[in-house]
């Protein structure tokens, strides 16, 4: 029997949008790692597509992996209307590939339920990163008009809202300051709208800054760091709060963020995913972990090269011995539930 999957956050707008290709038939080939045929062979029914705001337009190369990348400076914070106009040019491309039949926006928990039984893939509308809103928040309001349902404070640079994370192994997420009074006032626009906020790549002092707003605790992307102790996991205390709240940690599959070794040479086993899984089950509870791919913006372990190999990870979690009952539970139903107990509070 397939099990469907529910994928917490993947980068299928920002590649179509980088690549300056008709997203449409783009979309329909077999580019990339998400598309139509590869999440109907692995099952993919739904996803967190995010909208994010490049300082290059361009689509990441996983054909080499250069480990300096990722050990350099805090980017700047970037030009308001330079991220706004990658924003509004894929919240159009997710548009487009709504009106082609290709995935479905939706916005409501009855849209959610009825497009995750059905043939195209359920669209949570994500924005990773609030670089393109500015303090007056319209932004906000703009893109929640165009179908936006979550966001992320920060990508891996400042905003005016707050910190986010720089990539960097052996130290946990304390790496600067919390959310600015603008952060603030994001966080409690987006609860008055009913947007699911994001605490991957925010600081540690940013989500407990969160946890003060009274939302349930989300990281849609980010591991353990008990597991693996880099600056975008979480610590065992995070992990129990995003329990405790209500919300949901997401499985990253990016190597990086999986083992030491992959910061030298890009790969990690299959069976890292699972280290980190079991983990964030036991101190988070089985009601509260899914996953969250980071399709199309990560190097991907061992196994799994496109959403049409998700059928190897549940495989591997049967292997692990996690059985059927927690296996749809991380697949697909904690997301669903999560969302629809959301969208309802909101209605």
């Amino acid at each position: 029997m397939e099990t469907l999957v529910f994928d917490g956050h993947n980068d299928a707008l920002s590649r179509l949008w980088g690549g300056m290709v008709e997203p449409v038939t783009e979309f329909a080939g077999t580019n990339g790692h998400v598309n139509v045929p590869n999440c109907a062979k692995g099952g993919m029914k739904a996803g967190f597509l995010a909208i994010y705001s490049p300082m290059n337009r361009g689509v990441f190369d996983f054909s080499s992996f250069d480990p300096a990348i990722f050990d350099m400076p805090m980017p700047p914070i970037m030009d308001e209307a330079v991220a706004l106009t990658s924003a509004i040019g894929q919240a159009a491309i997710a548009r487009a590939l709504h009106d082609a039949g290709q995935i479905e926006i939706v916005t409501n928990a009855p849209g959610l339920a009825q497009a995750f039984m059905a043939d195209p893939i359920a669209c949570v509308l994500h924005l990773e990163g609030a670089d393109c809103i500015g303090p007056d928040l319209l932004a906000l309001d703009a893109l929640y008009a165009l179908g936006l349902r979550s966001l992320g404070i920060v990508w891996s640079r400042p905003t005016i809202f707050g910190d986010g994370v720089p990539f960097g192994l052996g130290r946990d997420g304390d790496t600067g300051a919390g959310l600015t009074e603008d952060g603030k006032r994001l966080v409690t626009r987006c609860k008055e709208l009913g947007i699911v906020v994001d605490t991957s790549h925010l600081t540690m002092k940013g989500f407990w800054d969160v946890a003060e707003t009274d939302v349930p605790l989300v990281a849609t992307h980010s591991n353990a760091c008990a597991v693996l102790n880099t600056t975008r996991n979480l610590t065992d205390d995070q992990l129990a709060a995003i329990g405790e709240t209500g919300g949901i940690a997401g499985l990253n599959f990016g190597t990086i963020f999986l083992t030491a070794e992959a910061w030298k040479t890009g790969k990690a086993p299959l069976d890292a995913c699972i280290k980190h899984l079991a983990h964030m089950v036991e101190i988070a509870g089985e009601d509260h972990v899914a996953l969250g791919s980071d399709f199309d913006g990560a190097p991907l372990p061992e196994g799994i090269e496109t959403a049409a190999d998700l059928p190897k990870l549940v495989q591997a979690m049967t292997d692990a011995g996690f059985g059927q009952t927690l296996i749809a539970k991380i697949t697909h139903e904690n997301w669903l539930a999560h969302l629809g107990s959301h969208f309802d509070r909101k209605s």
